[in-house]
């Protein structure tokens, strides 16, 4: 993770470097644009996992057919929608592999803005007068629990007909998670908090994009 965190500080380096060259010095939009680079990196897994998902929520109503069934035979059952899955060539796990993927990310990019050694000069932002230090106006925060309720309404939108306690697990977690999001980022750097914000609004584009084409298709 140390060789990690030194890799995403060297690539802010070279991001504020570029602002620099632009005649606009700012680590803010170093931040933004180094979130763009990785999110443009890690698109194709972030494609793979709405995939994925689109393809669960398509085999909702053939799955609820099998679990009225074949109820009370929990073998039978597996068995069932083990075959469903392959004939519709769906892998169930494969939305899990992505976000596996993304979490080094995420963690190695905490680790190196949390000690990341601004210029004093630069270290401004928007309203923020440090990005190495929490935003004291709770904007970003409320900002970081939004986007990230948003991207999960996005993401389970479709899921609306699923019933019992995976139903309710759903309705706790596009609460319960929005509002941690937003109370650890009351105490992370603004730095951070701006990457999660920029990589939520991008992913929800790229959503959003993905839907616009395949209808066009």
């Amino acid at each position: 993770m140390d060789v990690l965190a030194s890799f995403m500080s060297t690539c802010l380096d070279y991001c504020y470097v570029f602002t620099q060259i632009i005649g606009y010095p700012s680590y803010g939009i170093a931040i933004i644009m180094l979130t763009v680079i990785i999110k443009l990196i890690l698109s194709p897994l972030t494609a793979k996992q709405i995939r994925s998902m689109e393809g669960m929520q398509l085999l909702q109503p053939k799955i609820k057919e099998l679990q009225k069934k074949y109820k009370g035979n929990q073998k039978k059952l597996q068995e069932e929608m083990s075959k469903l899955y392959k004939e519709m060539g769906v892998n169930p796990f494969s939305g899990c592999l992505p976000i596996l993927i993304q979490m080094p990310f995420l963690v190695s990019i905490f680790y190196a803005l949390r000690s990341y050694p601004y210029d004093p000069a630069y270290q401004s932002f928007l309203w923020l007068s440090s990005l190495g230090e929490p935003d004291g106006t709770y904007i970003l925060p409320v900002l970081s629990a939004l986007s990230t309720f948003l991207i999960q309404k996005q993401m389970t939108g479709a899921q609306s007909d699923v019933e019992g306690p995976q139903a309710m697990q759903q309705k706790i977690m596009k609460v319960a998670m929005p509002l941690f999001i937003g109370w650890i980022s009351l105490t992370f750097p603004s730095g951070l908090v701006i990457y999660w914000i920029i990589s939520n609004i991008f992913q929800g584009g790229q959503q959003m994009l993905m839907s616009y084409l395949k209808k066009e298709n």
